[in-house]
């Protein structure tokens, strides 16, 4: 009996009936970098296990929190219905813990996709995995497939980086060697074009925000599939899986051919060297030659390091080494630009495209993308010009262009702030607005305009979407598009799905930060998703976070507690300087824009300088706004009608040495408070300047002189 239910669950298997996995989702111990450190595993390993499909089979997924936090698994590129698209609280209830969820879904299309955790930022912990699905029939020829996944590791808990970046600490481009100080900007000529960035308030160029400990290719800095056979034709299916790492990636043959892109097929072309976004897979066919082996390298954007594979054996042939951004170069050439964006090197749409039958409506399949004469193309390539990788060299090899008689139309500015660490889109995080509505029948077209330094690999969840690229009616595909800093990209796609269906921006710190939309199609919400609120989503960037700061030294002590999120902050400090000079306040904030803030507040101080027994009480209201520059000013009014203005400005001098300053005058005209004899106002002024050497992301040593509290040394620590 047993024999007959095992012959019948191979003959279902094999017919694409059903094929069924077990997950397991697990904390563990890792030593990626040397130290060991707390993951998450899928099944135990990093990545998962590759999952593994035919086109027509129907997939059973059972996955298992073993954890005692909540999960998720999101099946990245994969169309299927809504309730099965793994994002939390949006169209699929969590996976709390001991808990067994059953994904069960058809396989439509073919190509490389990969599934993640869509819960907080357990990506970047290392829960995530390749699926690979085969095609009924086969196209293009090769021998084997090799999957390799590209990822990021942080030794820190991904919790604290990203409050690290909240409190607008420089440490993470610090410890990358990427900051520019006004000294390296000055000897080597870019001292304008940092003044520049710094007038749009800018802090600096840098590519990505975080500092990794290890880079890695299947949970490896250095693999080798050293049975990779001479002469055999191999499919590298190559998945980026990173947190926040874009990559650079390089073979050392010049025979690699891309073949597709984000699971659909494009006309081969020869590319050697291709920018891999965030969450974007690439296939090639390269040939192991016969006297060795060939060296893939993937090498971070920012240049902070890199991952090998060795497929084959034998003599390396090594692969392009892509030299490090010159970030003082890219400060004198950035310092100049304006904020209006540079249209003319986007992507350009063509209206003219006539109608080509993208989607199957009834059955979510991705039209079949025949390709004759596939063999021979992949022979003869196509060469990509130039050195840095385009979109133009993407194109599809059967018509892609859509109907143009309804078409929805919609604009949306990719913006941020690296000051507070708050991104958005049209200026707004995903809690501040409403979802954007579409139609079914209607084509959606969004122009991606990015107002930012940053790259950002924007994806679109349940949908394929057309990238508008020289290639006209024969667009390429995909389902994740990189927008590059201060330029445009035009996507759009038949809106033929139901649901709400997420898109958001797959640098995780970057989603969590805001930059995210719901594209709604207007449908009641599944019943099934009754007691899970849609505001958990929602507020994932109105997330609080806290830090304080306390300071030490020969001439006074200070404490500061700040709580921080999207646009409320609270903040308590004191001061007291030895020589019995004390100054305390509490007060809240409220963001009305990226840079500007009023405040309601206490503050409290000693009458008499140098004298403890009497101290000032005065409620306190004002304006903070971020000057250009970066010039933090301040200016309130008390409860006895005092004025008070101040600057706070602080600039990295040296690598590791800021400069730091405050000015403040109070203005005290007897409106309240009775003045001296034959005295019409009476002014006020307290100012510090000084030196704080970073030694590491929590502590400092400073030097500074105080107008209070005089001349003095001590240390900074931050927690």
């Amino acid at each position: 009996m047993k024999l007959l239910l095992f012959i019948f669950s191979v003959l279902i298997s094999s017919t694409g009936f059903a094929k069924t996995y077990n997950l397991s989702i697990n904390e563990k111990m890792v030593s990626f970098s040397g130290e060991e450190r707390k993951a998450m595993a899928v099944n135990d390993t990093i990545p998962g296990p590759t999952l593994t499909f035919t086109e027509g089979d129907t997939a059973e997924i059972n996955v298992t929190n073993n954890m005692d936090v909540e999960t998720s698994v999101h099946w990245h590129g994969l169309i299927l219905p809504n309730f099965q698209d793994g994002v939390p609280y949006l169209t699929t209830p969590p996976i709390r813990p001991g808990e067994t969820f059953k994904y069960s879904f058809p396989i439509t299309h073919s190509g490389t996709y990969w599934y993640h955790s869509h819960t907080g930022l357990q990506e970047q912990r290392g829960v995530y995995g390749s699926i690979v699905i085969k095609p009924k029939k086969q196209k293009l020829k090769y021998d084997r497939d090799l999957v390799l996944v590209l990822s990021d590791w942080t030794d820190e808990d991904p919790n604290e980086v990203l409050r690290t970046l909240k409190r607008g600490s420089d440490w993470y481009s610090i410890k990358k060697k990427t900051a520019v100080s006004i000294s390296d900007a000055i000897a080597n000529g870019a001292f304008g074009g940092l003044l520049g960035l710094w007038k749009m308030r800018m802090p600096g160029i840098d590519i990505s925000d975080v500092y990794y400990d290890a880079f890695l290719i299947n949970g490896k800095k250095e693999i080798q599939y050293s049975k990779l056979k001479a002469g055999e034709r191999v499919r590298v299916r190559v998945i980026n899986a990173g947190a926040s790492t874009y990559f650079w990636t390089t073979f050392g043959d010049s025979n690699a051919m891309l073949v597709s892109s984000d699971g659909v097929d494009v006309v081969p072309v020869k590319a050697s060297k291709v920018l891999h976004a965030i969450a974007e897979t690439y296939d090639y066919i390269v040939t192991i030659p016969k006297d060795g082996s060939i060296e893939f390298r993937a090498s971070a954007q920012d240049g902070s390091g890199h991952a090998t594979a060795i497929l084959g054996s034998g003599k390396i042939h090594k692969a392009m080494r892509v030299k490090a951004p010159n970030y003082i170069e890219r400060t004198k050439s950035s310092g100049g630009m304006s904020h209006s964006m540079d249209m003319s090197s986007g992507m350009k749409m063509d209206h003219s495209m006539p109608d080509v039958k993208m989607m199957d409506h009834s059955s979510h399949k991705i039209m079949n993308h025949n390709m004759k004469k596939e063999d021979a193309e992949i022979k003869k390539g196509m060469n990509s010009k130039g050195s840095e990788f385009s979109y133009d060299i993407l194109k599809s090899p059967i018509k892609t262009s859509l109907k143009e008689n309804n078409v929805k139309n919609i604009e949306l500015n990719l913006t941020g702030n690296m000051w507070r660490y708050v991104w958005s889109l049209n200026g707004k995080t995903l809690s501040e607005v409403d979802k954007i509505k579409i139609s079914r029948g209607e084509v959606v077209r969004v122009v991606l305009n990015n107002k930012t330094m940053m790259h950002h690999p924007m994806h679109l969840h349940g949908h394929f979407f057309r990238v508008l690229n020289k290639n006209g009616e024969y667009s390429p595909l995909k389902h994740t598009v990189d927008v590059e800093p201060m330029k445009s990209v035009t996507i759009e796609f038949p809106a033929n799905e139901t649901g709400d269906w997420f898109f958001h921006c797959h640098v995780l710190y970057h989603m969590k930060g805001g930059m995210a939309r719901i594209f709604s199609y207007g449908d009641k919400r599944d019943s099934r998703l009754d007691n899970f609120a849609l505001s958990n989503v929602l507020d994932m960037d109105r997330h609080w976070y806290t830090w304080t700061e306390a300071k030490a030294a020969s001439h006074y002590g200070s404490i500061e507690l700040t709580s921080s999120n999207t646009r409320n902050q609270f903040n308590l400090g004191a001061e007291y300087g030895w020589n019995k000079n004390l100054e305390a306040d509490i007060s809240y904030d409220r963001f009305l824009s990226d840079y500007f803030r009023v405040y309601l507040g206490v503050n409290t101080e000693n009458k008499v300088e140098e004298e403890l027994g009497a101290t000032d009480t005065v409620g306190t209201l004002g304006v903070k706004w971020l000057l250009p520059y970066f010039i933090d000013s301040n200016f309130r009014i008390d409860s006895d009608l005092n004025l008070q203005l101040s600057f706070d400005v602080d600039y990295l001098l040296f690598s590791r040495i800021a400069i730091f300053g405050y000015w403040e005058v109070t203005n005290d005209f007897g409106w309240k408070t009775k003045l001296p004899e034959n005295s019409s106002w009476e002014k006020d002024y307290v100012w510090n300047l000084g030196l704080e050497y970073i030694a590491t992301k929590n502590l400092s040593i400073f030097t500074s002189y105080e107008s209070r509290f005089g001349m003095g040394a001590g240390i900074s620590y931050i927690w």
